[in-house]
């Protein structure tokens, strides 16, 4: 009886040994397989990095710019502000001016019937404020006309 222990063990021992080769041969297959699996996981992570690295270089570079492009836009609202500060200011210049033409003429248009009822001698102060009366006239309607083109 202890024969057919011995044999049942050593039977037992041999399908255990045989399970752990192939377990052995299994394992070993995975082994290299990670390892070339490691290879390349390490050149994927390489590149990665190098990725990484270029893509940092590059939002540094996006910041700068983007502070650079803050600074421009600023300065250029900033004189754009000062050039609708002056040209409204020289809009109500210019509207002044016109008002004061319009002023001119009107009383060059009150001035003519009273000449036109009393004839004077006309002096060269008369000519001249004459002259002065058609030009501001003329400059008046030029100034109305582009108003109303403007306008347009």
């Amino acid at each position: 009886m202890s024969s057919g222990i011995s044999i049942v063990a050593d039977l037992l021992v041999a399908t255990l040994l045989v399970a752990t080769i192939s377990t052995s041969l299994v394992l070993s297959r995975r082994i290299r397989r990670l390892k070339a699996d490691e290879s390349t996981m390490r050149k994927t992570i390489g590149e990665l990095v190098v990725a990484t690295e270029t893509a940092e270089r590059a939002i540094a570079g996006l910041r700068t710019t983007l502070g650079e492009c803050d600074r421009t836009l600023a300065e250029r609202l900033k004189a754009a502000e000062r050039y609708s500060v002056d040209l409204a200011e020289q809009v109500g210049a210019g509207e002044e001016v016109m008002s004061r033409i319009a002023r001119i003429v009107e009383a060059t248009r009150l001035v003519e019937p009273v000449k036109a009822a009393a004839p004077e001698p006309v002096s060269t102060a008369a000519m001249k404020l004459k002259a002065a009366a058609a030009r501001a006239e003329a400059l008046a309607e030029r100034a109305v006309r582009r108003l109303e083109s403007e306008a347009a």
